[in-house]
């Protein structure tokens, strides 16, 4: 079977997995689970979403800003949401990258945008793994977390920042591609991959600031992960913050593998199985997480497809 075809149909895998894990649960039982959503977490609940996806607009905001690139924070905001819909849609949220088409109607160079979705993308992964190994390390000793998931996720991690300081420096990036470049890449090419490279470098920021937007992403996670505790208490799942934070990063690391589209139905199994150890029961597992989709992701999608409806219009 060649490799195409079996990327076409990866993503059916986590779908089937979503739908058998419906079947084996019974959709009775997780409708019933839904039904008790407590409504007066409900607006609250709304409130942080919102909170979410201004502090990821602004992290992502800064670093455009730090690179030069002339946007206002509600063209930053529109377009952080049009992007987030698209990386909803695909596999490793890969599909954010439309950014870089709406930051080159801003006059910025393909090669600028591709670095700040490269730079926003790393930023967004490292900080995932610290939470995954870092405080996954730190609650190791209760015998809680699978210590698999922890060194995975820490290995990865160093992987990330090895990668990145070594692709940091213009020079180091020049000599490792120049072999590729020279042979490989038509001579018509050239000159339009050589000056893709140099903007691609153009205004890169700084190490020391790179550390500050890390941070952000940081709370931006949190606050992501705070959506869903909110979602589990009124559900009636006891847990501490803690211990939850580390299986929600740990189920979103295993989501970024790009065999479905939003880490759908990987997702759920990896939650289930993890909070399983801690007796919660799957039904409620799996509710949780419709509920996340649909406030985190369905309800989000639907304004950004309205966007960009609107921007169609125009």
């Amino acid at each position: 079977m060649k490799w195409k075809t079996v990327c076409k149909f990866l993503p059916i895998l986590g779908i089937g997995l979503f739908i058998y894990l419906i079947i084996k649960l019974d959709i009775t039982k997780i409708f019933q689970e839904i039904k008790n959503l407590n409504l007066f977490l409900l607006p609250i609940i709304l409130i942080i979403v919102v909170l979410f996806y201004l502090i990821q607009t602004s992290k992502w905001f800064v670093i455009a800003r730090k690179q030069k690139i002339d946007l206002s924070f509600s063209e930053a905001f529109r377009i952080n949401w049009i992007s987030d819909f698209y990386g909803f849609v695909t596999p490793g949220k890969l599909g954010a990258i439309i950014r870089v088409n709406y930051l080159k109607n801003k006059g910025a160079d393909i090669g600028k945008g591709v670095s700040n979705f490269v730079i926003d993308k790393f930023l967004d992964l490292a900080s995932l793994f610290i939470l995954a190994f870092g405080v996954g390390a730190i609650i190791f000793s209760k015998k809680i977390i699978p210590a698999a998931g922890i060194y995975v996720s820490g290995f990865i991690f160093v992987f990330l920042v090895i990668f990145f300081l070594i692709f940091y420096k213009k020079e180091n990036c020049r000599r490792l591609l120049g072999f590729f470049h020279k042979r490989f890449v038509p001579k018509r090419f050239k000159e339009k991959s050589k000056n893709l490279f140099n903007s691609f470098y153009e205004d890169f920021p700084p190490i020391s600031f790179l550390l500050g937007a890390f941070f952000l992403n940081l709370v931006c996670w949190v606050t992501n992960y705070f959506v869903l505790y909110l979602i589990a208490i009124s559900l009636g799942i006891s847990i501490n913050f803690i211990y939850f934070l580390v299986i929600l990063a740990i189920s979103t690391v295993i989501a970024q593998i790009p065999i479905t589209i939003n880490g759908l139905g990987t997702r759920e199994a990896t939650l289930i199985s993890l909070f399983g150890v801690m007796g919660v029961s799957s039904v409620k597992v799996f509710s949780m997480s419709v509920l996340g989709i649909m406030i985190m992701s369905i309800i989000p999608a639907i304004i950004s497809i309205i966007l960009i409806l609107l921007e169609k219009k125009k």
